[in-house]
């Protein structure tokens, strides 16, 4: 038995992922450094299961996949990987939804504090030789809201609540909140949360229904100066409304850790303005995330290809 490894952060933080493979009996090939999509596509049909980052794994390339039992997702998202293909062909797909959910919670809160306060763009005035200062405002007591309520964004309440801040949350499929935040979290409609907030915090999954969902309309319906974060999916947000809005000063502006072309295009324009803050899809990468999510990728490798045999974790 076989597993590619794709994902150039598995086992980064540790051996263990690594040797739970090894002890099963599973060999482990790493393409990482060489990867590119033709080296995949040619390595991947030989293969009984697969560890993969956010590289496309398309329908096509999937049916030459004689011997693959298992895709196992480094990682929440699942928008590379075509799951209807996966489907018909009988091939079980695999993520770790909630092993991130602090790390990426934590890096949601920072960007809030680094719109707020200008973190960033101060450190790197400091650097070039200036020494001025830059008026920033209060995160304390303002209104957040939060598109999506999972384990991140609850994770990103809880954490906001030690600011007393009003927290906002649209929802569509939660049809009231859980005991622990009908304290201090209300349920609202999306129109009351893109009008309302001084932060807008985007949590849902990259899907049909949500590509485009922060349209030019939603960013104009937006409070003015307000601040958006995105750590969830670049296709969530129309860069191009994005990138007038905060030009011309109807938001106060943006983070950014996801965009539609990753990396990011030297081009973008995106990247020209100061009050947008852009970090490389770094949500997940704290040490404790990157050792959780690898873990339970290898052990879900494992369950699939030793699903006979009784094997200790």
């Amino acid at each position: 038995m076989k597993v590619l490894v794709t994902s150039r952060s598995f086992g980064q933080a540790g051996k263990e992922p690594f040797l739970i493979l090894e002890n099963a009996g599973i060999e482990v090939t790493r393409l990482v450094d060489e990867f590119t999509q033709e080296t995949f596509a040619e390595s991947i049909p030989n293969y009984d299961a697969l560890i993969i980052g956010s590289h496309k794994f398309p329908a096509d390339l999937m049916e030459n996949c004689r011997k693959l039992q298992i895709i196992a997702k480094h990682g929440a998202g699942l928008d590379n990987i075509d799951l209807e293909a996966a489907k018909r062909l009988g091939i079980t797909v695999k993520n770790v939804p909630a092993a991130n959910a602090n790390a990426v919670a934590d890096l949601a809160v920072a960007h809030m504090l680094n719109l707020c306060r200008g973190v960033s763009v101060s450190s790197q005035e400091v650097k070039t030789g200036k020494w001025k200062v830059y008026m920033g405002c209060d995160m304390y007591a303002k209104t957040l809201g939060l598109v999506g309520f999972g384990n991140i964004a609850r994770n990103v309440a809880r954490r906001a609540r030690g600011f007393s801040m009003k927290i906002l949350v649209f929802d569509p499929y939660l049809k009231e909140l859980p005991e622990e935040f009908a304290e201090y979290v209300r349920l609202v409609s999306w129109k009351e949360v893109i009008e309302n907030s001084d932060f807008v915090s985007i949590h849902v999954p990259l899907t049909k229904e949500t590509r485009g969902m922060f349209n030019r309309q939603q960013i104009a319906a937006m409070k003015p100066g307000a601040f958006l974060i995105n750590t969830s999916r670049g296709g969530i947000v129309d860069e191009s409304a994005l990138y007038e809005a905060c030009k011309c000063g109807k938001l106060g502006g943006a983070a950014l850790d996801v965009v539609e072309n990753e990396p990011i295009r030297p081009d973008n324009p995106l990247l020209s303005l100061e009050n947008i803050v852009i970090t490389p899809h770094i949500g997940m990468y704290s040490i404790e995330a990157v050792n959780a999510i690898s873990v339970i990728c290898a052990q879900n490798v494992v369950n699939k290809l030793c699903a006979e045999k009784t094997v200790d974790f």
